[in-house]
């Protein structure tokens, strides 16, 4: 899928949060920096009735939230690990207990994790062109719920 802009991530988040099946997905958000992880998630955030300002987890690696009572108003958990590396930290943050619970979560950088996380459902890499400010979003379905996602 090509996105030539922001309004076309927008828009591609928008139709993903309006998909029922989203409320316990795991979606995986690949990229290099500046390819746009975080604002897709912002924009996901945001067609979630999410209010306020969605802060990148970089530092803090988790960000709860909840999605507006229109949407069911299920839990949110907002992953960054690209500073994840210590293993014991996973434990002690109990991110085991989050993926144990039902909602939706989105993991930037987790391949950071990978020995940690359960498999996804969803899969998204984007890859910035370096002439423009166009992505192109590759798209795999990993699970029964990640192909209803994308079907």
């Amino acid at each position: 899928m090509h996105w030539p802009d922001e309004a076309a991530c927008a828009a591609s988040a928008a139709r993903l949060a309006g998909h029922p099946g989203l409320a316990d997905a795991f979606i995986e958000l690949h990229g290099p920096l500046g390819s746009g992880k975080t604002t897709f998630a912002r924009y996901l955030l945001a067609a979630l009735g999410v209010e306020g300002r969605v802060k990148s987890p970089t530092y803090t690696l988790m960000e709860p939230y909840r999605s507006d009572a229109a949407h069911g108003g299920f839990p949110i958990a907002h992953f960054d690990f690209y500073r994840f590396d210590d293993d014991q930290e996973w434990e002690d943050a109990g991110f085991r207990d989050v993926f144990a619970e039902p909602g939706l979560k989105l993991v930037e950088w987790p391949e950071k994790a990978e020995a940690l996380l359960p498999r996804c459902d969803l899969r998204l890499t984007l890859v910035p062109d370096e002439r423009s400010a166009a992505r192109e979003l590759r798209i795999e379905a990993l699970s029964p719920r990640g192909e209803e996602l994308i079907a």
